[in-house]
């Protein structure tokens, strides 16, 4: 497949997304001289961020509702991956004819490059950023792509030499993608499971299923002989290494987080022990290729993490404010209480993906001792600190972020630190966890002013 696939065709974007997905694919199939039409469920006011980017490109819309007439009508039909594949306007458009695809997919055809995916429940963001960060101390072109801000795949595809190398973020909804064309990056990471999601795929044992698609649909080749790497720390993938082990022509490798080198250890500037396995995962990655010690220890030296996670957002009055919107699961926010050592004020709750708290409340009421709860989940989350029956966490309640930085700030003291680690997702009461994240500094800098 190539540009000239796309000339002339109705292709139809179902979505725009939150992340931009949406509208690379857009740019894309209008550069490549398409007919395009965007359809979303988003009204017009939802989606500005996007369409202020298409605004001057020759796209038709669709916004607030979707027209079975306009999926009947569809050559290709370009689905966002927040998009369930059984879909009934995607059922219309196959049934008419159409090539169902993602922007993954497409970006899986069209890339020349050997690619990196990583995926997991938690650390996936830091360990993608990560990888990348210390493949660039071999000196080579690196590309990359994910859930990390906007980063366009389709848009840059053509300036990606086959000698270049892509790290690309990999969710579990363009696994699902990917599985209907049966594709998979060359060297696949995961960076461990727990449940998640299970508002889309019902149980935990489907959304493992789409997970190891990752690895199922390797191919190894010449050109890009298969690499699959494993958390040995998580029993599931530690048992998907064994399973995969004697594949012909495809290499295994494990990771932990006590396997980092000491002198790695030192030079590493995110806490805690979720991050020394995000770094060892990342390791195992640069030992496919060759890429020189020193210049690895001085890529490690100088990564400063990602925003969002975990990030020291200000200092006032001896009490510390910290960022960690996208941790949207109890894991991440379990990682992110047990990487700080400092009496703790937590920020939680969210859009509710069906998930037990239950080790996220033992892990609050042991770790924290104050917790203001907002969005749907906020109850959810209270009911599980009760449980621990131990717990003299103090448990307060807010209606909008900026009340829970208010209520935050008169539970703290010097010496303290304020976390605002959700825990789930923020769909609830945000389009997404960078605006989400932009509540709570603007709420910050409000206290600040006072």
């Amino acid at each position: 497949m190539d540009r000239t696939f796309f000339q002339n065709k109705r292709v139809v974007v179902m979505g725009l997304g939150r992340f931009g997905g949406g509208v690379d694919s857009v740019l894309f199939a209008a550069k490549a001289g398409a007919d395009v039409f965007v359809t979303d469920l988003a009204k017009e006011s939802e989606s500005a961020d996007s369409l202020e980017v298409l605004k001057g490109v020759s796209v038709e819309y669709r916004l607030g509702e979707h027209r079975e007439d306009d999926f009947a009508g569809a050559d290709i039909l370009i689905v966002n991956p927040a998009v369930p594949p059984d879909n009934r306007y995607i059922r219309i458009a196959e049934k008419a004819g159409a090539l169902i695809t993602s922007q993954i997919e497409l970006f899986f055809q069209l890339c020349p490059a050997p690619i990196v995916g990583i995926t997991g429940a938690n650390g996936k963001s830091t360990t993608t950023a990560l990888t990348a960060h210390l493949l660039q101390a071999g000196g080579g072109t690196v590309w990359l792509g994910g859930n990390i801000g906007y980063h366009p795949l389709l848009e840059i595809v053509g300036d990606i030499r086959k000698d270049d190398i892509v790290v690309l973020e990999i969710s579990n909804f363009q696994l699902e993608q990917l599985a209907r064309i049966q594709a998979a990056p060359c060297i696949a990471l995961i960076t461990n499971l727990t449940a998640n999601h299970l508002d889309r795929h019902g149980t935990f044992e489907e959304y493992c299923r789409v997970k190891e698609g990752i690895f199922k649909y390797q191919k190894c080749v010449v050109a890009c002989p298969a690499v699959s790497i494993f958390n040995a720390e998580d029993s599931i993938t530690r048992a998907w290494y064994q399973k995969y082990l004697n594949d012909p022509g495809r290499k295994c490798l494990a990771f932990s987080a006590d396997d980092v080198p000491n002198e790695y250890v030192k030079l590493f500037q995110l806490p805690g022990r979720a991050n020394r396995s995000n770094l060892t995962a990342a390791l195992a990655v640069v030992s496919c290729f060759d890429i020189n010690p020193p210049a690895i220890a001085d890529a490690i030296s100088t990564f400063k993490g990602l925003p969002n996670r975990c990030e020291l957002i200000a200092e006032m009055n001896g009490v510390r404010w910290y960022d960690d919107s996208k941790a949207t699961t109890p894991v991440s926010t379990i990682a992110a209480l047990n990487g700080i050592d400092e009496p703790k004020i937590l920020i939680a709750g969210g859009y509710d993906k069906q998930i037990s708290f239950a080790e996220l409340g033992l892990c609050i009421a042991k770790r924290a001792k104050a917790v203001v709860l907002i969005g749907q989940t906020a109850l959810k989350i209270a009911k599980s600190i009760e449980l621990s029956r131990e717990s003299d966490c103090t448990v307060k309640y807010a209606d909008s972020m900026e009340q829970a930085v208010k209520l935050a700030n008169e539970l703290a003291v010097e010496g303290d630190v304020v976390l605002m680690s959700p825990a789930c997702a923020s769909y609830d009461m945000f389009k997404n966890y960078i605006q989400r994240s932009e509540a709570f500094i603007s709420a910050i800098n409000m206290l600040s002013k006072q």
